[in-house]
């Protein structure tokens, strides 16, 4: 299948980038001592074309609703302390008014190409998902510096008022409001307006959304087909994707702790879009700590509806939330 322009433009700046982190070494040249480079940039293109030849989604793909990202989504833009981000990542919540324990009539999602309606849970059952039980035990006091000694009886000063307050990494978020809206989900036929429960969470001024849709009219992705062939050593996969903005792709590759030269590819077709990358992997000791890098690739056109598949398995990737 044909590729665009944008395919074969970011392609050779891959090629570029690499070629410069390993010192621009020509063709049947020794690389730098400790690192070893590959014609990387060509092992994804052929793969990648594998990956997109085998994408064959049942009719569930475009006629149902298929999620490709988490049911809770923030809405507004939310003032993170490190504590709050901690709470909200770890689904740390409490509650502060009357949940409704009705489940309402059936919701309406609302595609770029159609409409859905479907069955949904009630405000009590979406809190359930989205809460996942309560922060640590808070411990009192600074941690760093250590506490000095105690001022004289009556000297006041702030070390009597720090030494009682909470941490932050035990802070629970207070859901002080709740109704039924819709949020703005991508999914398998483009972003859509899906019907929501939506949590006025008061530490963060933002809308923690939890998708209402029931469980039983929720599709799953299908089996990805991974090629024959093994990746080469130095093709990194996807892990997720961390933001689409019309043609602007950010996602997470996969990385060692002691990878360099770290390059994204990414190859475009009508109906997909592939995405992986490539580093220099040292010869010598390292550990195997995996770390999340993000990347960012401009496509020749607006994403759209199309998936974004991972080249090393053919899975698709979702979209994170926070």
């Amino acid at each position: 299948m044909a590729r665009q322009t944008g395919m074969r433009r970011t392609l050779l700046l891959g090629l570029s980038l690499m070629l410069t982190v390993a010192g621009c070494a020509p063709a049947n040249t020794d690389p730098a001592p400790g690192h070893r480079v590959d014609p990387l940039p060509e092992a994804f293109d052929e793969r990648a074309t594998a990956v997109a030849e085998a994408w064959r989604p049942g009719p569930e793909w475009t006629g149902g609703y298929l999620p490709l990202q988490e049911p809770t989504v923030l809405i507004g833009d939310a003032d993170f302390t490190p504590a709050a981000k901690t709470a909200f990542l770890a689904g740390w919540y409490r509650q502060q008014v009357d949940l409704p324990t009705t489940r309402p009539s059936e919701g309406t999602i609302r595609f770029p190409d159609g409409k859905l309606n479907v069955p949904l849970i009630s405000a009590v059952e979406a809190y359930a998902q989205l809460s996942q039980g309560d922060p640590p035990p808070c411990p009192v006091g600074p941690k760093e510096p250590a506490t000095p000694p105690p001022a004289a009886p009556g000297a006041g000063g702030p070390d009597e008022a720090v030494s009682s307050r909470p941490q932050g990494d035990c802070v629970a978020l207070t859901v002080t409001g709740v109704e039924l809206g819709t949020a703005p989900v991508r999914t398998s036929r483009g972003e859509a307006q899906v019907p929501a429960w939506l949590f006025t969470v008061e530490e963060i001024g933002a809308v923690v959304a939890r998708v209402a849709v029931a469980p039983n009219a929720v599709g799953a992705a299908p089996e990805p087909v991974a090629p024959s062939a093994p990746a080469p050593r130095g093709l990194v996969g996807a892990q997720d994707i961390e933001a689409v903005d019309g043609a602007q792709l950010t996602f997470r590759l996969g990385v060692g702790s002691c990878d360099t030269g770290i390059t994204p590819l990414v190859q475009e077709h009508d109906h997909v879009v592939v995405v992986g990358g490539t580093v220099i992997q040292p010869t010598g000791v390292c550990d195997d700590a995996l770390r999340l890098e993000p990347v960012e690739v401009t496509l020749a056109a607006p994403l759209g509806a199309r998936p974004v598949l991972e080249v090393l398995n053919g899975t698709p990737l979702r979209l994170i939330t926070g």
